[in-house]
């Protein structure tokens, strides 16, 4: 079972352990794979209008995490923007998919119309199927926008969900 809940400052040594190979594999992020932890932390924390990690509730680690901000200021705003990651040992447990849904839920109560999803890289098609499973729409495919560290330029989506209709 997997519980939700803000992040806290004693969850970062945990939290870049789990983000810090991710970021240095060069797969699914556009962040350099030598990004620094202070970087990482001002990327995932301190820029963002919110942090959540998910816990497993038997062993008590961080399993994911997930981060949401507008996605543009001024009049962009209304529509938010996330960044997931999930814990190695915890991908295909349905870690994903939980906090998917927790932050679509959080992005309403932030009053978010819509979110958006940036630079989904193709390649990750584990990400592509469960965002369409969940209701999102590839808006775009940007050929070779991602110099994937092992398969070169490959293509990347802009993905949208719409949240609210008022």
């Amino acid at each position: 079972m997997v519980h939700i809940r803000p992040y806290e400052q004693n969850d970062w040594p945990a939290l870049w352990s789990m983000i810090k190979p991710v970021f240095r594999a060069g797969e699914t992020y556009p962040y350099p794979s030598d990004t620094t932890e202070q970087d990482t932390k001002k990327i995932w924390i301190e820029t963002p209008a919110a942090t959540y990690i998910s816990i497993d509730e038997i062993t008590g680690e961080i399993t994911g995490t997930y981060y949401i901000k507008p996605n543009q200021p001024g009049r962009g705003r209304h529509i938010c923007n996330c960044g997931y990651i999930v814990g190695e040992t915890a991908r295909g447990k349905g870690v994903a998919a939980a906090l998917c849904l927790h932050s679509q839920q959080i992005a309403q109560e932030m009053n978010f119309r819509a979110m958006q999803f940036n630079l989904v890289v193709s390649t990750n098609e584990a990400a592509v199927a469960l965002w369409q499973k969940l209701g999102f729409e590839i808006m775009a495919t940007i050929p070779e926008a991602f110099d994937h560290n092992s398969k070169g330029y490959v293509d990347a989506h802009i993905m949208f969900k719409k949240l609210k209709s008022e």
